[in-house]
């Protein structure tokens, strides 16, 4: 039996810095959200270098702004953005496990690389689920460290499982494991749902073209500014949304929803982003520059499996 015990204290807490495990599945019948890592790549090797089992709460830090005191001994592993981490104002190394003492500060400043970073404790966090999970969905007032789906604020505590043993040596991700955030991504999107409603020359921009990350981007979705795309049907009955559906408003300006979306929409699809193209756009700030690439549903999902084989 595990026996939580608190793990760090929170000193400031920046922008937004919101816990989040798997995910909350089996309810979208209900319209709640599935919530979950927006970078599900960051998030589950941060949870792997700390010795955690896939799911385990770890907490999302977008922008930076964090400060957080160790109340106890732990190992910690950060991944994900560079937000310029300091331990005791010394550099934090990123994607691998570190030894932390208590009374020792953990500080995120700002984004040199990527977005949102991913912080993991050996033990896992631990909060109260709520329909079966933690992960923190703001908008619906669900889960994370309170329940009520709030973020950090200054003097929260996040409770640590204590860790089944402690490694003496730190483990490091491989070097083909870690993105550069700092390159143009390329996101494959598997085609489908409406995409035979738009027009040609909207297909040859759609994946010829380059599309900017717009400032109008959470973790509900990404708006994605470039060429007007063009599609023949007028209105439609609201369809469920999965992960990555990238719908097209009447502006012809693409929205590719990711993991606080809501669960139905209206507008036509060109089809959806494959899991591991959410998470990398999940990294991507206001302005950047991404490419869509068309890929097969297996093609997605052997890049997916090969991901898992990974963390093992």
């Amino acid at each position: 039996m595990s026996h939580h015990k608190s793990g760090l204290r929170v000193q400031r807490a920046g922008p937004l810095a919101l816990l989040q495990d798997a995910g909350r599945f089996g309810v979208r019948r209900l319209g709640v959200t599935q919530g979950g890592p927006a970078d599900m790549h960051a998030w589950a090797w941060a949870n792997r270098l700390a010795g955690n089992r896939w799911g385990a709460a770890a907490l999302e830090v977008t922008f930076g702004g964090l400060v957080l005191e160790a109340e106890r001994d732990m190992r910690l592993a950060v991944c994900g953005a560079d937000l310029s981490a300091t331990l005791d104002k010394a550099p934090l190394p990123l994607w691998q496990d570190i030894a932390v003492r208590r009374g020792q500060v953990l500080r995120f400043h700002q984004p040199a690389s990527g977005l949102r970073a991913y912080l993991a404790a050996a033990g896992g966090f631990q909060a109260a689920p709520v329909l079966g999970s933690v992960a923190c969905v703001t908008r619906e007032g669900l889960g994370g460290h309170d329940g009520h789906g709030s973020p950090l604020t200054e003097g929260d505590v996040l409770m640590v499982s204590e860790a089944a043993s402690q490694r003496a040596n730190s483990q490091h991700a491989p070097e083909e494991a870690i993105p550069d955030y700092r390159a143009t991504p390329e996101l494959a999107l598997i085609p489908g749902a409406q995409i035979a409603e738009f027009d040609g020359a909207s297909l040859y921009a759609a994946f010829n073209r380059p599309w900017h990350i717009d400032d109008r981007a959470d973790r509900m979705g990404v708006r994605l500014c470039g060429p007007a795309l063009r599609c023949r049907l007028d209105r439609m009955i609201s369809e469920g949304l999965g992960l990555g559906a990238v719908q097209v408003p009447s502006d012809g300006q693409p929205i590719a929803l990711l993991n606080d979306r809501q669960t139905i929409g209206g507008y036509p699809r060109l089809g959806a982003l494959a899991p591991l193209a959410c998470a990398r756009l999940a990294q991507c700030m206001p302005g950047d520059t991404v490419t869509l690439k068309p890929a097969s549903a297996e093609a997605a999902l052997a890049h997916y499996r090969r991901f898992i084989r990974s963390l093992h």
